[in-house]
């Protein structure tokens, strides 16, 4: 009888250690699709400023510094690759020239009713409320993975099994704190 409770003891440890793996692979992917998510959004983002530079380029030739810098903090972005704090802090220091790029554009009422840059500009508004949507689904599923390798019994497990805590990842919002911009400028 005592062979019988042991060798059920032994069952029940490794059905709770197969469900923990389970748990914790499922927590996994579900943080991986929500950063592929991101990453498809910031890659559409990404694409779209070229065509905004080239809209506002038209009209306002003279604001080299601010397309200069939009392109270099553009390729930053890009290469920042799936660390979420780097990819956070190029993400970030690209929003603020885009927005400056926004606002110059403003500016420019007969570029503003020109039914292409209203299309890139409606676009571009699509894609961060995307990239917003995915952003709090990626740090939804890693706040659950987290828990979950942080919990008993799931971390006796988690580190034998590879499974740590991964980075939130934040941005912000590029309309919360206005651009300046100086139209009376020249280069």
């Amino acid at each position: 009888m005592l062979t019988y409770l042991f060798f059920g003891g032994i069952v029940l440890v490794l059905i709770g250690v197969v469900l923990t793996y389970n748990t914790l692979v499922q927590k996994s992917q579900m943080a991986n699709n929500g950063w592929s998510d991101i990453d498809v959004q910031l890659k559409r983002r990404a694409g779209l400023i070229p065509q905004l530079v080239a809209a506002v380029q038209g009209y306002a030739a003279h604001e080299r510094d601010l397309f200069a810098d939009v392109t270099e903090k553009r390729a930053k972005a890009m290469a920042a690759g799936d660390d979420p704090a780097g990819r956070a802090d190029a993400e970030n220091a690209l929003s603020a020239p885009v927005a400056r790029l926004m606002a110059v554009a403003e500016a420019y009422p007969e570029m503003k009713a020109s039914g292409n840059f209203a299309d890139l500009q409606k676009e571009l508004s699509d894609t961060e409320t995307k990239i917003e949507m995915a952003r709090r689904f990626y740090n939804g599923a890693v706040r659950e993975l987290n828990t979950a390798v942080q919990t008993f019994p799931a971390n006796l497990f988690a580190g034998v099994f590879g499974f740590r805590e991964r980075q939130y990842f934040e941005i912000e919002i590029a309309d919360r704190a206005p651009p300046k911009v100086d139209m009376g400028k020249k280069s």
